[in-house]
């Protein structure tokens, strides 16, 4: 069997459902929990089961109320306790049957088969009719569907967000950035769009060949910095955490492991980070989201700001 990565899912024997959240899954495989069973739950499953999702903080309370041994920076599921692992580029073909939205989505990215699937609730079949879609692209095929999307927008297949939904995409996010200079980040990075009115967005997952992929550890905390750099390596920017390796003196890399900040900048840009520094063996890295908010933390392109300046 491949092995377990970001974005697949996983059910235990209680029937909990918990996404992956991490690379480094040999022992056990690091998640989050997202979905558990519910007699007054909104979400029905297709055996009849009413399921709940369940937020960030009561997720990880519920884990150290019941199992506080798979309490780390995420939670660490033992393989034996697993009944069931849902890969979104397996399960694909189910879900577009499912799910129309999805199905059309799939039409409209013309990728290869493998390099795509759908995680989240519609992965768990747990989605309703108008349920976002959470769209994993794996390796190189990232590139060609934003390309594919882009395409789509010019030619009205598949539509761009409203101002409406992007004010509404800003509020949630609520980064430390302006609305403007939010909206000129995001437009150019053509992962996000509505499906018939549905919204979706595109996320990376690195592809079997690129495994292994990060290890989800913390190093000694440095204190806190803002830096300027150059991008010399973008091959990762979109996964999670987004990797930025970069020029600077002391600094080795920048990671985000907030969404907010995942393709912010490319290649031979120039950009601003502001962060914690923490010292990982002979490097130095810059991270950013270090609380789930993300407060005094950021990254923005100082080139693309001037280019559009």
């Amino acid at each position: 069997m491949n092995p377990v990565r970001l974005r697949d899912f996983i059910k235990d024997k209680n029937g909990w459902y918990y996404a992956v959240a991490a690379y480094d899954n040999t022992s056990r495989i690091g998640s989050v929990l997202r979905y558990i069973p519910d007699s007054s739950g909104d979400r029905i499953d297709n055996s009849g089961i009413r399921y709940r999702k369940v937020e960030f903080d009561e997720a990880y309370q519920l884990i150290e109320k019941l199992h506080p041994e798979w309490v780390d920076l995420v939670h660490r599921i033992p393989y034996d306790n697993i009944e069931e692992v849902l890969k979104p580029d397996e399960r694909i073909e189910a879900v577009a049957a499912q799910y129309p939205k999805a199905a059309k989505l799939v039409k409209t990215l013309r990728l290869p088969p493998c390099s795509f699937g759908v995680t989240g609730s519609l992965l768990c079949g747990l989605g309703g009719e108008n349920s976002d879609i959470d769209g994993v692209v794996y390796g190189d095929a990232f590139r060609h569907a934003q390309k594919q999307l882009n395409r789509s927008f010019r030619e009205g297949y598949i539509e761009a967000l409203s101002e409406e939904l992007w004010q509404t995409v800003y509020k949630k996010r609520n980064p430390e950035t302006s609305y403007d200079e939010f909206i000129l980040h995001e437009k150019r990075k053509f992962n996000r769009g509505q499906v018939d009115g549905t919204y979706f967005d595109l996320l990376y997952t690195r592809a079997y060949h690129d495994l292994p992929g990060f290890t989800m550890h913390k190093g000694t905390i440095l204190g806190k910095k803002t830096i300027e750099a150059i991008v010399v390596d973008d091959q990762f920017v979109f996964d999670s955490p987004a990797i930025y390796e970069i020029d600077h003196p002391d600094i080795s890399r920048v990671l985000s492991f907030t969404h907010t900040y995942t393709g912010q900048a490319f290649k031979s840009e120039q950009i601003q980070a502001q962060g914690i520094i923490e010292q990982h063996g002979n490097e130095k890295w810059l991270i950013v989201g270090t609380t789930r908010e993300a407060k005094g933390e950021f990254i923005r392109s100082l080139s693309l700001l001037e280019q559009e300046g």
